[in-house]
């Protein structure tokens, strides 16, 4: 009995020697630690909150701290660690502390990378804002999309035929604006469905910002008029600087807010901005022919006309001219503007998100065409933490069934322990190629992962069918290469089976299909194949 323990351990150490020096195998192995190396698993988690987003011309942003570039992995982003001394690991944590911390104060901010001091700024409602918006740490480098990690998805559809060139023009200038209006965790690009019809389509993960619809959709043609010719438009091309610190813009100190008959209540902002030399001139030349006007009421000379502005060739203010601007080619002017709201507070906030608006369009220019808003659809943090935990749950359990299948089937844990270490180490793949790519993992690519495991099951089952064919086939080389016939077989229909999803409902169900197809094509190039080594191995007598 002895020697037969000894010799049935001498054999099983033998057949996985043999397995180890597979090439197939050593392949399987390789791709398995480049896939880790890329997901860079934290295993223990990770120090502090990292920040997703850094508003322009906030404490953060002129204290030097940078907007995270969309392109960097989520384990390379900048993480804060503590707040004036208060360490910092929780979002709660963080957005505490801010509250305890009084405007126009200096304070010291650690990161992962530097120590930087700030100084607070109280926002529009007089609370203290760093301009930070932070999440919880990631523990990998796989990137969660919207339906996990909670945030906006809009599908933009354009009013007309849109060019390669102009459809690339539309992605850059939205970019643009997204990242002026302090956004920078975004996705923009383009899409078209089976009918051909063009979409952009885009994803603010984290982030439910009602107030980027009306950005988005809106063209954002802005354009200043004098006696009904155009003075300059919003762009680089016409306006050099605009002013967006709060020494230069902001509510109005002349005329501030005031409450209105219905009990309303209204707010001016306004903001200063500089005319290229070309805007200037025809400004010279529209105003040199109007003619000077005394008005007491309104305390000195104004020229006969103003300058009207135009935002989608709607007026949408009016502004004064002073008599000594006539004919002077000044390059600095005010833009101003108002809001609304049941009270002055609301009505402040108001002002000032028209403004940013207003400021955005100015900056970057108009769209080449107009957009409607075709779909969109945010989703709460909560809602996406809910889905990843059914899906944890449904993913062991489905795991856990085809480990019992399988032992109840070949009734040999030398099968069903391959098989199932095969399955784990294609979601190792898959996962870690999402990592390589940067390709959000979302409800659709899980879907994908949940087919790759079910046809990848049918697989390894039909591998293993074939090997077992012993009685009537008795070479291995030619049992192997039959299943793996059938194997490459399906896996074509199901490759070409998901070319049309890829456009399918504006590229929406784009990541089901690229999940599905690199989850195949990793199985069935390196999986499976070292599957049918190992199984041929632990079965050779």
């Amino acid at each position: 009995m002895g020697n037969d323990f000894k010799n049935l351990v001498g054999n099983s150490k033998s057949k996985i020697k043999s397995i180890l020096k597979d090439w197939r195998v050593i392949l399987l192995l390789t791709f398995l630690v480049l896939s880790l190396v890329s997901i860079q698993p934290q295993l223990f988690g990770t120090e502090g909150v990292t920040i997703r987003s850094v508003g322009l011309n906030s404490s953060a942003a002129i204290a030097g701290i940078e907007n995270p570039a969309t392109k960097l992995t989520p384990l390379a982003r900048e993480r804060i660690i503590s707040l004036d001394s208060q360490k910092i690991n929780s979002i709660d944590d963080y957005y505490g502390a801010v509250a305890n911390i009084e405007a126009n104060k200096t304070i010291r901010l650690e990161t992962n990378r530097k120590i930087y001091s700030l100084i607070t700024q109280p926002n529009s409602l007089g609370l203290t804002d760093l301009g930070l918006k932070v999440y919880d740490a990631p523990t990998s480098n796989i990137k969660k999309g919207l339906d996990l990690e909670g945030g906006t998805r809009v599908v933009l559809k354009p009013l007309e035929d849109l060019s390669k060139d102009n459809l690339e023009l539309t992605i850059a200038n939205l970019k643009e604006r997204l990242n002026v209006f302090g956004l920078s965790d975004i996705v923009v690009r383009g899409a078209s469905d089976l009918a051909g019809n063009d979409f952009i389509i885009i994803e603010l993960a984290g982030v439910t910002e009602d107030e980027v619809k009306e950005l988005l959709s809106k063209q954002g043609k802005f354009e200043a008029k004098i006696s009904n010719e155009t003075v300059f438009f919003g762009g680089k091309k016409d306006i050099t600087y605009v002013c967006r610190t709060a020494e230069c813009s902001g509510i109005d100190p002349n005329q501030g807010c005031g409450k209105s008959s219905d009990g309303s209540y209204a707010c001016r902002f306004s903001f200063a901005i500089s005319l290229s030399q070309e805007a200037a001139d025809r400004q010279a030349r529209l105003t040199d022919k109007l003619t000077v006007v005394s008005d007491p009421s309104k305390g000195g000379a104004y020229l006969s006309d103003g300058i009207y502005l135009y935002l989608d060739d709607k007026q949408v203010d009016f502004l004064n001219i002073g008599a000594e601007l006539k004919g002077r080619a000044t390059t600095d002017i005010q833009i101003s503007g108002s809001g609304a709201g049941r009270t002055q507070q609301e009505a402040m906030s108001d002002a000032l998100l028209n403004m940013k608006r207003l400021q955005t369009i100015i900056i970057t220019g108009s769209l080449p065409v107009k957009m409607e808003v075709a779909k969109m659809d945010t989703i709460s943090p909560s809602l996406g933490q809910e889905f990843l935990q059914n899906i944890l749950w449904v993913w062991l359990l489905a795991l856990v069934s085809v480990a019992a299948f399988v032992t109840i089937r070949y009734r040999k844990i030398k099968i069903a322990l391959p098989m199932v270490l095969t399955l784990l180490s294609e979601m190792v793949l898959i996962l870690g190629f999402a990592a390589l790519v940067g390709w959000n993992l979302d409800l659709a690519a899980i879907a994908g992962i949940i087919i790759v495991v079910g046809t990848g099951v049918d697989h390894l089952v039909i591998i293993t069918d074939e090997t077992l064919r012993g009685e009537t086939i008795s070479d291995w080389k030619t049992r192997i290469k039959q299943a793996m016939f059938i194997v490459f077989g399906a896996y074509l229909t199901t490759f070409s089976g998901m070319i049309p999803l890829w456009f399918a409902g504006a590229g929406l169900l784009k990541g089901f299909a690229f999940t599905t197809i690199a989850g195949a094509s990793f199985g069935v190039l390196i999986a499976r194949p070292a599957y049918a080594a190992m199984v041929k191995h632990l079965l050779e007598e």
